[in-house]
């Protein structure tokens, strides 16, 4: 069982990226963002862009796929989301789904139904834990996820600009009265989610198959249930949330592989994990509506 925990841990840092770029959106427009993963799929693929077709070294087109894909977040801000200010919130979810759909086609008429090849940041064994190796890349990948947990925590609960989005997706007239305009505030949020996506596209690209929309068919409802569990409002309990679903379903996929496929009611039921993170979601709600460490929305 811990080769699947520590399995669930990595996948967990990748979902809590995920959630925590929903939660943002949310608090800072009121609307479910469902390209949320498809932003990292776009950084993967600039990624692949800018390490394997323009040679660049690999840090440097990290940085620069990441700067790609916060520009992408930042035009789609300008042309889907700013149009849609006022409208129904329900109009613009239905733009950020068209958006995921959008970028997958596009994704598939550039770059075909063919999987690519991702680099890892790193190559080789980092630690071995019993009969599992945790990679570099997978030891990064936590790292990262740490670093940006107490990074982010620090960013919007110290800092004048993070106090500021969150002064905006609080209360947004009050924030408009003293000098801060939450359209401009709107921008900033809706790049960093991308930013944040493309971060867990990214990270996750080596370790996966990778071919277009493979962080939305992977792990876009995996992050919104990650987001719901931790408190749709509370940006640590989207990293909470996020360890939590990782966790939680692959010690479900232990337990299927070891002891229900032997079950004879279970025998032969596909999706046990995913089911079983269901069941969770609807506890977790049933107990706490708001989230483990959700407030008023």
């Amino acid at each position: 069982m811990l080769t699947f925990i520590i399995i669930g841990i990595i996948q967990g840092a990748v979902i809590g990226l995920l959630a925590l770029g929903i939660v943002l959106t949310y608090k800072g427009a009121k609307v479910f963002n469902f390209a949320q993963a498809e932003f990292g799929t776009i950084a993967a693929f600039f990624l692949v862009l800018f390490t394997q077709v323009i040679s660049l070294p690999y840090l440097v087109g990290w940085i620069v796929a990441l700067a790609a894909t916060g520009a992408v977040g930042f035009l789609f801000e300008r042309v889907v989301v700013r149009p849609l200010f006022n409208a129904p919130r329900v109009t613009l979810l239905v733009a950020t789904a068209g958006f995921a759909l959008l970028a997958i086609a596009l994704e598939l008429r550039i770059g075909g139904t063919t999987t690519q090849q991702v680099p890892p940041i790193a190559e080789g064994v980092l630690v071995r834990i019993g009969t599992f190796n945790v990679t570099i890349q997978q030891g990064i990948t936590l790292a990262i996820f740490a670093v940006l947990a107490v990074g982010l925590n620090y960013f919007f609960a110290k800092t004048d600009l993070g106090l500021a989005v969150l002064a905006t997706s609080q209360e947004p007239v009050a924030t408009e009265l003293v000098g801060i305009g939450t359209k401009r505030m709107s921008a900033f949020i809706w790049s960093f989610a991308a930013v944040l996506g493309g971060v867990a596209g990214m990270l996750q690209a080596p370790d996966t198959i990778f071919e277009p929309g493979f962080m939305t068919r992977n792990f876009l409802l995996l992050a919104f249930t990650a987001a719901v569990i931790g408190g749709i409002t509370s940006l640590q309990g989207a990293f909470v949330g996020g360890l939590l679903i990782g966790v939680f379903r692959q010690i479900m996929n232990y337990l299927d592989v070891t002891y229900l496929e032997e079950a004879p009611i279970l025998h032969g039921i596909p999706g046990i994990p995913e089911l079983a993170v269901f069941v969770l979601l609807v506890v977790v709600l049933y107990v706490r509506p708001k989230g483990l460490l959700g407030t008023e929305a």
